[in-house]
């Protein structure tokens, strides 16, 4: 398959849980613990990022600040991005749609959910 997430959380449960559930269907997974070292590391990737995956509250570069920074870049203009967040104020799924997120998701979630939404994205690449 090798499709390539990223996953972005200052949680490393929660980095550590998700990256378990995509890796055992056959994803590459590169993670980082905010969006500011999202971006860094997006930047320095010789591969293409398939797909992000992020929480909204995070140090630094929070995951409004990341999706909006992504879609600024022509180069991740088109890439899916699921919001993964406690936060499920009808305000922030509207907030986090308008910034560019495909999809968002609230936590605690069931990883099959989650891998079904990654796979929505990525089946037809």
């Amino acid at each position: 398959m090798d499709k390539i997430i990223l996953v972005v959380d200052d949680s490393p449960t929660v980095v550590k849980f998700v990256s378990f559930s995509l890796k055992n269907k056959g994803f590459k997974v590169v993670t980082a613990c905010d969006g500011m070292d999202a971006v860094e590391k997006i930047s320095n990737m010789s591969e293409k990022v398939d797909l992000v995956i992020t929480d909204l509250n995070m140090p630094n570069l929070d995951g409004y600040g990341l999706i909006d920074t992504l879609r600024n870049n022509d180069e991740f203009v088109d890439t899916p991005i699921i919001i993964l967040t406690s936060e499920e104020e009808e305000e922030d799924k509207q907030k986090g749609i308008q910034v560019g997120a495909s999809s968002y998701l609230v936590k605690p979630f069931k990883p099959a959910l989650l891998v079904c939404e990654v796979e929505k994205y990525l089946k037809n690449e």
